[in-house]
């Protein structure tokens, strides 16, 4: 753990709060699970792993006085444009070397792939690190430097909105690989564990409904 806490010195973390909630009917932000707001739970995960936090998604002046008591807003501009908006200008709003992206609807990821994300980061250099699940990469959580942050912006600004096609441009114009952490052989190796058991797959389920909600609370009180 003190490792990892020295790692996070050259890093911050950002919860990606800026959907439309369109599926919920309301904010998912200030939904609340576990009895705090998700956004609330998405900056706890990201503390647990020794970051210093901020929130992109403040699009609007409502928007952003709603969330600014839980942590600093970063403006992602227009509303619509997707997570990606929120990465560059995220990015560019921080001096960290790395920042790690963890969207407000995965409640159930546990603090401990945060620091292996982090570890891997630091240890391979790479642009971009992400977990695979069941064989299939998942975008988020990411570790992303701040050297992927030119291309991310160009992807954005031709309206390539999609983050993992913009996460494997980047690397590829930085001539590495998007670096990828099969979780199951890290929890098999003790590499990381969630702190109850829960089966990894069951750590990116993304609470965009409120099916989704339910579903995820029912997990947690196993928990």
């Amino acid at each position: 753990m003190q490792a990892t806490r020295q790692l996070a010195h050259s890093a911050i973390g950002f919860v990606l709060a800026g959907g439309e909630s369109r599926r919920m009917g309301r904010d998912k932000a200030l939904i609340g699970f576990a009895g705090r707001p998700l956004v609330e739970q998405a900056l706890g995960i990201l503390r647990l792993a020794g970051l210093e936090t901020a929130i992109a998604g403040g699009f609007s002046a409502a928007r952003r006085a709603a969330l600014e008591g839980f942590a600093p807003v970063i403006e992602d501009g227009e509303q619509g444009r997707g997570p990606l908006a929120g990465i560059c200008a995220s990015l560019a709003w921080t001096a960290a070397e790395r920042a790690v992206f963890l969207p407000v609807d995965l409640p159930l990821a546990p603090a401990a792939l945060i620091g292996s994300l982090l570890r891997t980061a630091a240890i391979t250099g790479a642009p971009v690190t992400i977990p695979s699940v069941n064989g299939y990469a998942q975008t988020f959580p990411a570790v992303v430097s701040r050297a992927a942050l030119p291309v991310l912006r160009k992807e954005l600004e031709a309206g390539r909105g999609g983050c993992f096609a913009g996460f494997q441009a980047s690397a590829e114009r930085l001539g590495e690989a998007v670096r990828i952490i099969p979780v199951e052989l890290a929890v098999q190796a003790g590499q990381m564990a969630h702190p109850a058991g829960l089966p990894a797959a069951r750590w990116f389920l993304n609470v965009n409904s409120p099916t989704d909600l339910r579903r995820a609370e029912a997990w947690h009180r196993v928990i």
